[in-house]
C-alpha cells in the first residue's frame, strides 16, 4: 500500500478564509488522483465529478482500489445516496456524465473552479466551455496547453493574475513540474549556460498494452511491458514557457519505461559561475525549506522508484546519484510521482487561482 501524505515533508498550506469548491472534469489516473488528495485539504472541496462510468458502483470502485496507490483508507467512508450522488466521509459529491461541455452546468451544483483531467480539452476555446456554459469561475488544465497560460506551483505562479485572460490556464506537465524548480534554484544561484533534460518515465495509459499503432509516433505503438520507448518530451518546450529565461538553453528528450508510476529526470547542466556539488545540494536544501517547500526535497537515502509512490513534492533530488565532472559541468537526477506529485500540484494551483479572486 502506498505510504500516506504525512509520510513526506509537504509545506503548502493556504490562508484562503473559504472553501475553494471545486469540480473534476475527467476520472482517469489524474482526475482520481486528484479526488484523493483533496481528502487531506481543508481549503478546497470536491464538490463535483463528471466522469463515463456506467455506474456509481464502478465508480466507488475506482476511488477506492488502485494498483499505484493502494486501498483507499478504511477510515474513508464512501456511500451511493442515487445514481448521482455520493458522499466521502459525509461530504456530498454530485455525479454527472455529460460529454457535451455546452450542457454541463457546474454552476447549478456549487462548483466554481474546474479542474479539466480528461486530456481532451487542452485549447483555450475548448476548456473555456465550462466557463461560457457550465458557469465556472476559472479553469485549470491538467496537461500541457499549446494557446493558454502556463503556470508552475512554486517556479512562476506568483505571476498569475486573476484577468480575463486567464479565465482558462494550464499546470503544465507532471515532468514541466519537476524539471522547473530545479532549473529555477539552479539558474538563480549559478546561473545556466545550456543544459539537457531526458525524463525516465513510467508508462501512461495513453501506451499499448500490446503491439498497435499511436498516431503520435510509430515507437509509442509498441508493448508498454516489453520495451524501453524512446520518445519526445513536452517539458522541452514548456521548460522556456514557464522559465523565459531559459528559452534556447534546455532541450529534452524522454524514455518511457516498463513501470506502472514514478518517473525520474536526469538532467545535465553547464553552469555559468564555478561552484561545486556540496554548494549545489546546499542550494537545494536552502530552497527545499523555504520558497519550495513542498515542491522541492532532497533525499540522501538510496531509494528506488517504488520508494517515492506516494510523494507528493515535485520535485525529490536524489543527492547520492548527482555527480559533477568539473566546477561547472554537473548531472542532477530527481525522482517524481507522475500521477502524486502533480496531482497535489494541481490543487495548489487551483487553491493559489481561487485565493487571487479574493
Amino acid at each position: 500500500m502506498a505510504p500516506s501524505i504525512s509520510d513526506f515533508p509537504h509545506g503548502v498550506a493556504s490562508t484562503q478564509p473559504s472553501v475553494c469548491k471545486v469540480g473534476i472534469n475527467g476520472f482517469g489516473r489524474i482526475g482520481r488522483n486528484v479526488l484523493r488528495a483533496s481528502l487531506t485539504r481543508t481549503d478546497l472541496q470536491i464538490v463535483a465529478i463528471n466522469h463515463t462510468c456506467n455506474t456509481v458502483q464502478d465508480l466507488i470502485y475506482l476511488i477506492r482500489y488502485d494498483s499505484c496507490m493502494g486501498k483507499l483508507s478504511d477510515d474513508i467512508s464512501i456511500h451511493a445516496l442515487s445514481d448521482t450522488l455520493i458522499t466521502i466521509n459525509g461530504r456530498q459529491i454530485v455525479l454527472t456524465s455529460e460529454r457535451d461541455l455546452q450542457k454541463l452546468n457546474w454552476s447549478a451544483v456549487g462548483v466554481d473552479y474546474v479542474v479539466e483531467c480528461t486530456g481532451k480539452f487542452t485549447k483555450r476555446d475548448l476548456a473555456l466551455q465550462h466557463v461560457t456554459y457550465g458557469h465556472a469561475k476559472r479553469v485549470v488544465i491538467s496537461a500541457p496547453s499549446s494557446d493558454s497560460p502556463t503556470y508552475v506551483y512554486g517556479v512562476n505562479s506568483d505571476d498569475y493574475t486573476a484577468d480575463e485572460d486567464r479565465r482558462v490556464v494550464s499546470c503544465a506537465s507532471c515532468t514541466t513540474n519537476c524539471v522547473t524548480p530545479v532549473l529555477k534554484v539552479l539558474h538563480q544561484q549559478f546561473g545556466i549556460v545550456q543544459g539537457l533534460l531526458t525524463t525516465v518515465h513510467a508508462a501512461t495509459q495513453s501506451q499499448q498494452v500490446l503491439d498497435g499503432y499511436s498516431k503520435k509516433n510509430r515507437r509509442l505503438g509498441r508493448s508498454v511491458f516489453d520495451n524501453i520507448i524512446p520518445t519526445t518530451t513536452g517539458a522541452a518546450k514548456a521548460i522556456a514557457t514557464v522559465l523565459p529565461e531559459l528559452t534556447g538553453k534546455v532541450t529534452g528528450v524522454s524514455i518511457r519505461v516498463p513501470a506502472p508510476n514514478v518517473s525520474m529526470i536526469d538532467l545535465t547542466v553547464t553552469t555559468e559561475q564555478p561552484t561545486s556539488l556540496a554548494e549545489i545540494m546546499a542550494a537545494f536544501r536552502r530552497a527545499a525549506k523555504s520558497s519550495l517547500a513542498g515542491v522541492l526535497y532532497v533525499s540522501d537515502e538510496e531509494l528506488v522508484s517504488s520508494d517515492y509512490k506516494g510523494n507528493p513534492n515535485s520535485a525529490v533530488v536524489d543527492a547520492p546519484a548527482c555527480t559533477e565532472l568539473n566546477p561547472q559541468f554537473f548531472k542532477i537526477m530527481a525522482w517524481y510521482d507522475n500521477e502524486w506529485g502533480y496531482s497535489n500540484r494541481l490543487l495548489d494551483l487551483t487553491a493559489h487561482v481561487a485565493l487571487q479572486e479574493q
